[in-house]
């Protein structure tokens, strides 16, 4: 593939990743956080076992075999993920939302390194501590000692704990042999088989309106299908470390579809965010040596809403995300 086009692929990944933050804030009040994760995953789990026949031919028996994983995968990146990233997002705000998510790639570097000994550079140890500095800046909204006074937001701490779930999804994937795609594919099987009693117990609440209706749809064929397959296709491409610097464009593209939409925007979450970006871009950014491009240490870089992007061992890429 040349790599304009899986520049572009990688692009429109994240702009369709970003578009779910947007959309999930705008339906939040139609639509219930357990109900919309069961809409978004019932609905996309036959449709990425159709991409995932088409684009990997996979060994459906290897898969099946590596059941137990695929039930804990679900369980983090997709329900747990996916549940408190949309009540966080219902209280906090989609730019709030996406440039707290945007720290997801230095805290899986952070935990690589801390749980199965990958090697960190100084320069990614900086990268990972200047996301958490900007992070903290969108916290407290600039104000560090009112917000310790006050306490922090309900909704920011959810996605701050979708944060943590998605990255434990990452480690997770790191032991999985089945292909990307179709990883995600069962993943979305057993996160509606696993979901039905919690329904059943809560209920089950649908769109009121029109545009909720078109939201779920958009959510469930451009974020968790389409965005999978063109994450998965750019990043075999171009590798998992430049797809990685991609990442960046999510809060962006979040921002603008925000503005387009006259959503409000948050000036800390803006100042805040630009640092997180930064500290992000060290974090995975592709070292040159003598004009020969190398991958940075670790074989894994975080993909979009959540898995890996690509590594030695197949697993699935990453929440709005």
């Amino acid at each position: 593939m040349p790599r304009r086009r899986a520049f572009v692929l990688l692009s429109l990944a994240n702009l369709f990743w970003a578009g779910n933050f947007v959309f999930s804030a705008i339906i939040a009040e139609q639509v219930d956080p357990v109900s919309l994760t069961f809409w978004r995953w019932s609905l996309a789990a036959l449709p990425l076992l159709v991409v995932a026949w088409i684009a990997e031919r996979p060994d459906w028996r290897a898969a099946a075999r590596e059941w137990r994983w695929h039930l804990v995968q679900s369980a983090f990146g997709l329900t747990g993920y996916a549940l408190l990233l949309y009540a966080g997002i219902g209280m906090t705000g989609s730019v709030t939302a996406s440039v707290i998510s945007a720290i997801n790639p230095a805290t899986i570097a952070l935990a690589a390194a801390l749980l199965l000994g990958e090697r960190m550079s100084r320069t990614q140890g900086l990268g990972i501590v200047l996301a958490f500095i900007g992070v903290a800046v969108v916290l407290t909204g600039g104000d560090p000692v009112a917000a310790f006074a006050q306490g922090f937001g309900v909704g920011d701490l959810l996605v701050l704990g979708a944060v943590l779930a998605w990255t434990a999804y990452s480690i997770i994937a790191r032991r999985l042999a089945t292909p990307p795609i179709t990883a995600t594919a069962l993943q979305a099987v057993f996160a509606t088989v696993t979901m039905l009693p919690v329904i059943g117990f809560t209920g089950l609440t649908v769109p009121t309106e029109l545009g909720g209706t078109l939201a779920i749809a958009y959510i469930v064929l451009l974020p968790s299908v389409a965005g999978y397959a063109l994450w998965n296709a750019g990043s075999a491409s171009v590798g998992p470390a430049r797809a990685g610097v991609f990442l960046n464009l999510l809060p962006v593209f979040t921002v603008v579809i925000a503005l387009l939409l006259g959503r409000p925007i948050d000036p800390a979450a803006i100042v805040g965010g630009a640092v997180v970006l930064a500290g992000v871009y060290l974090t995975v950014r592709v070292p040159r040596t003598r004009g020969v491009p190398a991958e940075p240490a670790g074989d894994d870089l975080p993909g979009p809403e959540g898995e890996t992007a690509g590594s030695t061992t197949t697993g699935p890429v990453p929440l709005p995300r």
